[in-house]
């Protein structure tokens, strides 16, 4: 059973920082490439940053910059920091992997950016 965790989410002033991470568990981690998405209020879900097994990395211009998708393959956990936040940031994020035929997610972590 495949599962994925996301903590760190929170209230941040506009410039602050998080970090968030994602467990995962019931897939071989390392091999697969590992996504961070996010969904604001009345928006679309999309992608914010992805990393392969390879530690390429991938980030949406609004993005770059600031944030910093990374992976530990020996703790199964995917990391996403999170500089200069502002209030555009707000939204819940997802961890995201694809495996086994399908798309995987996690539950969400909510992160709130005040003005």
């Amino acid at each position: 059973q495949v599962q994925l965790v996301e903590s760190g989410g929170g209230l941040v002033q506009a410039g602050g920082s998080l970090r968030l991470s994602c467990g995962a568990s019931g897939i071989p981690f390392s091999i697969y490439t590992m996504k961070w998405y996010r969904q604001g209020p009345g928006q679309q879900r999309e992608l914010v940053a992805s990393i392969t097994t390879s530690g390429r990395t991938n980030y949406i211009d609004s993005v770059k910059g600031r944030f910093t998708i990374s992976r530990v393959n020996a703790k199964n956990t995917v990391y996403l920091q999170m500089n200069s936040l502002n209030p555009e940031d707000t939204a819940v994020y997802f961890c995201n992997t694809y495996a086994y035929g399908r798309d995987y997610w996690g539950q969400g972590t909510q992160v709130t950016v005040s003005s």
